[in-house]
């Protein structure tokens, strides 16, 4: 398969998701993510939040060299700034880090101290969302992390599918794992993880905003525990 040329348009962006989202559902992670580097080339990135480097990996052994985009909200624990560092150090990968408009100072001072206590969806949308969309803007296609048995929310995410909110494709390769998958792959391949989820941590994302998990707590329950929010704005 050829890489897309640029005067590909939306619409027909959107019909190649549809129909890979279909031809590719029992398709490898690694397949996928083949795909995707034979497709859009370098106009395709992948993201983390260092909570693993399970895709960075698989997308380095698809497209050696692929940039890894990380968002460095001013709000993370330092352990995920350590894995940053160390996948840096380490895999094949370019990750380019991505960070807000403002300082967390900057912030505080328009819009008051601790904004993501107060109003954690417009905090999320100045620290996480409009970067992102920022830092997209040269790509065509982007690779996430999610997995449809996270959450509810996840549950239909398919392996390939269209972002409407950015006119990308946007590429779920490991949608269809569990966590026992990703444990699997973590050990056979030695992949860098959070130290932080062998410390209660079963989603990792901002420091104010995530807790350890309960026994019995689906993964992102300590994510805005205690709120209705249950997602930061990037993925829907």
């Amino acid at each position: 398969m050829t890489t897309l040329q640029e005067e590909h348009t939306t619409d027909d962006l959107r019909a190649l998701a549809e129909r890979a989202g279909r031809e590719l559902e029992d398709a490898s992670a690694l397949e996928i993510l083949r795909w995707a580097a034979e497709t859009f080339g370098d106009r395709f990135c992948v993201t983390s939040s260092m909570e693993d480097a399970v895709v960075a990996h698989l997308a380095s052994r698809a497209l050696p060299g692929v940039d890894v985009v990380f968002l460095d909200t001013g709000y993370h624990f330092p352990e995920t700034i350590g894995t940053r560092d160390a996948v840096e150090a380490v895999m094949d990968v370019n990750v380019i880090t991505l960070t807000p408009r403002r300082t967390v100072a900057e912030q505080d001072a328009e819009y008051g101290p601790k904004l993501h206590d107060r109003d954690p969806d417009l905090c999320c949308a100045l620290r996480k969302v409009k970067p992102l969309e920022e830092g997209l803007a040269g790509y065509r296609a982007w690779a996430t992390g999610l997995r449809r048995d996270e959450s509810e929310t996840r549950a239909n995410t398919p392996v390939v599918g269209w972002d409407e909110k950015r006119g990308k494709v946007k590429i779920s390769p490991i949608a269809k794992w569990s966590q026992e998958d990703v444990q699997t792959y973590v050990t056979e391949h030695g992949v860098l993880t959070n130290p932080l989820l062998m410390d209660g941590y079963a989603s990792v994302g901002c420091a104010p905003c995530t807790r350890r998990v309960l026994e019995g707590e689906d993964a992102r329950a300590g994510r805005w525990a205690g709120r209705s929010k249950t997602e930061c704005g990037l993925h829907g």
